[in-house]
């Protein structure tokens, strides 16, 4: 079993930046890799990155790319989400989530099996 929880959301102003944090607990050594996706009203949850736990090879969608960072702490078995120059259509839930298998790049949320209670991320001015 393991337990995710996640932290950092907020609302900011276009172009304002949160860091979001995810701690896992439990049976973490079966972790291959862990994600952040999100989910706007009305919309289906959608990948934002992810990265694996052991070489920490890093993947996004292309709307963040150059604008999110991800990263880990082994040690703390945390991940993180840094987002910078938010945009309002960064406005979601943002959940991350574990995987435990093998994939590409951990870009479909079909490859995770345990997720967090999501962090509302609202950008507004």
């Amino acid at each position: 079993q393991l337990q995710l929880v996640e932290s950092g959301g907020g609302e900011v102003p276009p172009g304002g930046s949160l860091n979001l944090s995810c701690v896992a607990s439990g049976r973490v050594s079966l972790i291959y890799a862990m994600g952040w996706f999100r989910q706007a009203p009305g919309k289906e949850r959608e990948f934002v990155a992810s990265i694996s736990w052991s070489g920490g090879s890093t993947y996004y969608r292309d709307s963040v790319k150059g604008r999110f960072a991800i990263s880990r702490d082994n040690a703390k078995d945390t991940v993180y989400l840094r987002m910078n120059n938010l945009k309002p259509e960064d406005t979601a839930v943002y959940y991350c989530g574990t995987s435990r298998i093998f994939a590409s790049s951990w870009s479909e949320s079909y490859e995770y099996d345990y997720w967090g209670q999501g962090t509302q991320v609202t950008v507004s001015s």
